[in-house]
């Protein structure tokens, strides 16, 4: 009953191609989004070690161990005490009577006394009565006796207990996301599961009868869809769960079945395509009747991304993005993504920014706000320029692909002269950025 009455309405309400975008400016966009839908994190949950890597800790980790847990020695040597080895040098070695050994992962049996020392490996525990190691490459060992070359002072060539981390300690921060590194920082604490933000299940799908899946035979006239998986992973980096439910027919029945799976199975739910001015673009439409308070943006005044469309469905977020993958994506980072994190339990950082000079005079389209994808290079005389990327055709992947970042054109400002400095708002941090603009990108 539920689609004979949708399509009913429909074969009424497209008469004609019935359009209802309103456009709205990117920040009533974003105004509107929150007075709709307020972003919470979904829930949290232990997580065993090996599966909280890029997961966002709910509280701050506390070392309930010293590390190290005992004094150790940091080189191969001979623990000794320091006094003993005083006045050692080249020519006139101190001679010390050796009684004993210790290794790593072995309580030290032996003790220390005036005018001994004891050899010992890297990692080991240090005996009683030792306060500082002789690095091998500085004795000369002849059976019992070894020749120290060269003194040492107290507490050299050791780590002290709790001198890495000290118990009660705050290793990792609440809203921190766990990284290789802190995962083996917990490990060293002993840890085996950490409470962990959930993620949010974010179902993904793309519209259109031109789109074929990767893998299979690409008929004539068609092509690849990209967006899904794009978009899946842009998921990931930002600590959702994508669910990919695949590619929809432009088809209103096949839309509504669709969508209301996805509502079903996640938190939110992105679609691409099916949102411009042709046709068969119906997803706006059927968006509006799934449920309240139903379609709550229909195109924004942005180039590009204009035909981001915007709904709620019963405490329901969904996205309807631009078939285009440079708007898709683009309005992902812009719009979807400070909503995912918040989801995740990530906090928000200010994005990464820096300056740069126009290669060539930047224009903005009329009445709206552009973003100009843009290369970074240094020319000969060392300063950094901002080089837009050419646009090609709208559905081109690789605009987006090639930016290092963008440059962003307000609806009142008229353009930017080449030789003027604009803000770069760069896509991703890279190690060793710079190095790599300066040594690989002169012009």
């Amino acid at each position: 009953m539920r689609m004979k009455s949708l399509s009913c309405i429909f074969s009424i309400e497209l008469v004609g191609h019935k359009m209802f975008r309103k456009l709205v400016s990117l920040n009533e966009a974003e105004r509107i989004l929150r007075q709709n839908f307020s972003p919470q994190p979904v829930g949290v949950e232990m997580a065993p070690l090996s599966e909280a890597c890029n997961r966002v800790l709910v509280k701050d980790a506390l070392s309930p161990i010293n590390v190290p847990s005992f004094d150790k020695s940091t080189v191969d040597g001979y623990a000794a005490k320091a006094t003993d080895t005083f006045g050692a040098d080249e020519d006139q070695p101190i001679v010390l009577k050796l009684c004993g050994r210790v290794t790593t992962g072995v309580p030290p049996r032996v003790v220390v006394e005036n005018g001994t020392l004891v050899e010992i490996v890297t990692g080991a525990p240090l005996p009683k009565g030792a306060d500082a190691v002789v690095m091998l490459e500085y004795a000369i060992r002849k059976q019992n006796r070894v020749f120290v070359h060269r003194p040492v002072s107290k507490g050299e060539n050791i780590m002290k207990a709790g001198s890495d981390i000290k118990k009660g300690e705050i290793v990792q921060r609440a809203g921190r996301v766990l990284s290789s590194r802190g995962i083996g920082v917990l490990a060293a604490l002993g840890l085996a599961q950490v409470e962990v933000y959930k993620r949010p299940k974010v179902a993904v799908l793309s519209t259109g009868g031109e789109i074929v899946e990767p893998g299979n035979t690409l008929p004539p006239m068609r092509v690849y869809d990209i967006n899904a998986h794009a978009l899946s992973a842009a998921v990931l980096e930002c600590g959702g769960e994508p669910i990919n439910l695949g590619i929809v027919q432009d088809d209103v029945h096949q839309l509504e079945v669709a969508l209301k799976k996805a509502l079903d199975l996640a938190d939110v739910v992105i679609t691409s395509g099916g949102v411009s001015a042709g046709p068969k673009d119906f997803l706006p439409q059927v968006l509006d009747m799934l449920g309240k308070p139903g379609l709550i943006v229909h195109g924004i005044a942005v180039k590009p991304g204009k035909p981001t469309t915007i709904a709620v469905v019963d405490e329901r977020l969904v996205f309807s993005l631009p078939g285009h993958p440079t708007s898709s994506l683009l309005m992902f980072l812009l719009i979807v993504r400070p909503i995912l994190c918040q989801m995740s339990g990530v906090q928000r950082s200010a994005p990464l920014t820096l300056k740069a000079a126009a290669a060539t005079k930047m224009f903005p389209a009329r009445g709206r706000r552009t973003f100009v994808m843009v290369t970074l290079a240094c020319n000969k005389s060392g300063r950094l320029l901002a080089s837009p990327v050419p646009l090609g055709l709208s559905g081109a992947i690789t605009t987006l692909a090639n930016a290092d970042g963008f440059v962003e054109i307000g609806e009142d400002k008229q353009f930017f002269n080449a030789g003027e400095e604009v803000t770069v708002y760069l896509f991703e941090s890279r190690d060793g950025f710079w190095k790599g603009v300066a040594e690989t990108r002169v012009y």
